[in-house]
């Protein structure tokens, strides 16, 4: 169900254009995303040369925001489609005043029309959607449609984060990636009675672990043999 567009949406995503893009184009056409490219440029929209980390499905940006503002040296660009969710992100970041974070609204599908191969050096996967009937398997974000799009925009030696509730969908996660040419490492089946530090907790991952359900994590990299 489609959720309700927000009182004064419109002038709320005004206040924030200048780190808001929108996503133009989408002509249901994923194929042609490759031939007819508007490329961002990334280093004038940042102000700066960094490199480029991205996330996809950044909800309400609590992810985004605590990550950018930890690591400075980096430019991050965030990801979401529901534009009364990604709002209150592109505030979030303007509140807290982190100028090395940028958002963009729209799916997935388009990120070749607007970013250029090889221009991403890490890549955050966090609570995705997990559709969980199979008929419905190919719009995943770890689906092998969508991993051989990020192996063109991810840079050589870039990486993959994943983060999850939904054990199905991670194992899911697990079989695709290691069938399309990714190699793993930091595999975790309960996240927060792992050794693993400097966690940040997004909003979706605080439900869950109120509720004492684990978070599945994994690492995945382009491996050398594929």
């Amino acid at each position: 169900m489609r959720m309700r567009k927000k009182k004064h949406l419109d002038e709320r995503l005004d206040a924030v254009k200048d780190i808001l893009f929108v996503l133009r184009s989408e002509d249901r056409n994923f194929n042609s995303t490759i031939e007819n490219t508007e490329y961002i440029d990334i280093s004038d929209w940042f102000g700066r040369k960094a490199p480029l980390y991205l996330e996809i499905g950044c909800g309400k940006g609590r992810f985004a925001v605590e990550y950018a503002k930890r690591h400075p040296e980096i430019n991050l660009l965030a990801m979401e489609k529901d534009s009364n969710v990604i709002v209150a992100a592109c505030e979030a970041a303007k509140a807290e005043n982190v100028s090395n974070l940028r958002f963009i609204h729209g799916s997935a599908e388009y990120l070749e029309r607007y970013l250029k191969a090889g221009s991403i050096e890490r890549l955050f996967l966090n609570f995705s959607c997990p559709y969980p009937k199979n008929t419905y398997a190919s719009h995943r974000l770890t689906h092998a449609v969508f991993l051989e799009r990020y192996k063109r925009l991810l840079k050589a030696d870039a990486e993959i984060h994943q983060k999850t509730d939904n054990m199905h969908f991670f194992e899911f996660s697990i079989e695709q990636l290691s069938q399309n040419g990714f190699a793993i490492k930091n595999l975790t089946f309960d996240l927060h009675n792992s050794s693993f530090e400097g966690n940040i907790v997004t909003e979706y991952e605080q439900k869950f672990l109120d509720l004492g359900q684990p978070i599945y994590r994994l690492e995945a990299y382009m491996s050398k043999k594929a």
